[in-house]
């Protein structure tokens, strides 16, 4: 697809041969946006987004000797890998008061992040008297199977016991390993997760209730498979967060797309863009720009958090017009406030990161969500193609999608009519600025199924380190989630005595 999402990068080089063998496939992937409670690294190189960098120390790293494949009992199952995980104790109750455990379920990227950006276990570890576990996702990280990086990510073979089923067994084990080896088989289990994470942590619950007593699913469009979802409304979303941020500007980027491909077809028009937009290298295709700003506009909804509010930062950029008043001056402006002062912007010479290969291969196997831009939007129309994105996955992988996998297995459809009676002790929270809310959970279920919603929420803002600065309807959505918890934990206890 022409306005594809560009992978981000940063290293993994034994993996710039697959990729420079499938360049013509990558510029027309429609890949999914990527799916984090993090955001991107350049508003993390914020000080006040990066707050749990002095809490490691209380954190000791362990490594667990991990099954390879869960579900098949050929010999070539049960070869193990060392997935790594994280406890910190030093708030716990003790398993002779059976104090609760709160684990976090990590997802498509190194643990190391989100150690030191989500805080909600950190946060509330005093209140529950809890022992805090973070498990890292396998394939990411140093949970690599076959002994490297390389050859796990090798092929279609190897990737092929990279899925979710999978990762969520992982977990199980670990937490069975980690109550036993503490004697803490009372403690009850709440596990919480983000984004990819957060759909981990409810698909958990589902299926592991025995395990964990909760689940907190932070932003987990669960609903965005199967058309089940509408495949606008993410960029629907996009949109409508710049239009509320500011009419001229929704316009601006709006009127942007056509502009470009006018200078674009003209005889040195890729020269022109190149100059106006300050790129790192000559532009060799239009595509190129108009992937880096969807990507970007994407990136600035998506995690339009307090007090950067990066897409009131985009909008001020381009009504600022300090770059000129003409359109692509404006759009330019945009995105020099968006990344700041830089000596070239779009198409850095950058590696691929483990998590963008990594996610490439999810969402080729089973993480199918149709995404598309539709006329409600301030990107040109362009619906999800399911036959060009099967024929891109399999020239990638040789591997078909399994586009109905993930309701198959976890469910989806009639989510209210099914969940009511079948399920308990889940809360979706999700806040509505966040594009990809348009598949999650906004109503409640039942009284222990319940969405926590926010009129002016982002992208798992909610189990984020929270901050002086937080306004007071993201104060109260934590409070909300922890007295719902709380109630889940008093429960457990009453029927422990009981029994």
């Amino acid at each position: 697809m022409h306005r594809a999402m560009v992978f981000q990068s940063l290293f993994l080089l034994p993996l710039l041969l697959l990729f420079s063998l499938t360049t013509a496939t990558a510029k027309r992937l429609h890949t999914i946006p990527r799916l984090s409670p993090i955001g991107p690294r350049v508003w993390l190189d914020h000080p006040d987004q990066i707050l749990g960098e002095s809490v490691r120390e209380d954190f000791e790293t362990f490594f667990y000797n991990q099954t390879l494949d869960h579900f098949n009992y050929r010999p070539e199952s049960y070869d193990t890998f060392l997935q790594r995980y994280l406890i910190n104790s030093k708030y716990w109750g003790g398993a002779n008061a059976s104090a609760p455990i709160l684990v976090y379920l990590g997802a498509e990227a190194p643990i190391d992040g989100d150690l030191d950006a989500v805080g909600f276990l950190v946060d509330t570890a005093v209140e529950f008297n809890s022992l805090l576990v973070y498990v890292e996702h396998r394939y990411y990280g140093k949970s690599i199977p076959f002994g490297s990086r390389e050859e796990a990510l090798k092929n279609a073979s190897t990737l092929g016991y990279f899925n979710s089923a999978q990762a969520i067994a992982d977990y199980a084990a670990i937490i069975i390993h980690i109550k036993k080896t503490l004697q803490a088989k009372d403690s009850p289990v709440i596990v919480i997760g983000g984004s990819y994470g957060g759909m981990l942590a409810s698909w958990f619950r589902l299926k592991y209730p025995h395990i964990a007593l909760g689940a907190l699913a932070s932003s987990a469009p669960v609903l965005y498979f199967d058309d089940i979802t509408p495949q606008y409304g993410y960029y629907a979303l996009v949109s409508k967060d710049f239009r509320g941020a500011s009419e001229t500007c929704y316009q601006t980027i709006r009127e942007s797309w056509e502009e470009i491909d006018e200078v674009a077809s003209k005889p040195d028009g890729l020269s022109i863009l190149s100059k106006k937009f300050k790129t790192c290298n000559p532009l060799t295709d239009a595509s190129e720009l108009k992937n880096h700003l969807d990507s970007m506009y994407a990136n600035a909804a998506q995690y339009n958090k307090p007090p950067t509010y990066p897409v009131n930062k985009v909008c001020g950029g381009i009504d600022g017009c300090g770059f000129g008043d003409d359109l692509l001056g404006r759009v330019f402006g945009g995105l020099v406030a968006y990344k700041g002062n830089r000596s070239c912007y779009v198409n850095e010479p950058t590696n691929q990161s483990e998590t963008s290969v990594g996610w490439r291969w999810q969402t080729c196997s089973e993480m199918v969500m149709p995404i598309g831009y539709g006329n409600d939007s301030m990107f040109p129309p362009d619906p999800f193609d399911l036959k060009a994105y099967i024929e891109d996955c399999k020239s990638l992988y040789d591997v078909t999608p399994r586009f109905h996998w993930v309701t198959t297995y976890y469910g989806g459809h009639s989510i209210r009519l099914i969940l009511q009676r079948f399920a308990s002790n889940i809360i979706f929270s999700n806040g509505l600025r966040d594009p990809y809310s348009s598949g999650g959970v906004l109503e409640n279920i039942s009284d222990t199924v319940v969405a926590v919603k926010t009129v002016n929420g982002s992208h798992c803002l909610d189990i984020l380190f929270a901050k002086e600065t937080d306004p007071e309807w993201l104060v109260a959505q934590r409070k909300t989630e922890i007295k719902i918890i709380k109630e889940w934990i008093n429960k457990y206890y009453a029927d422990l005595s009981r029994f």
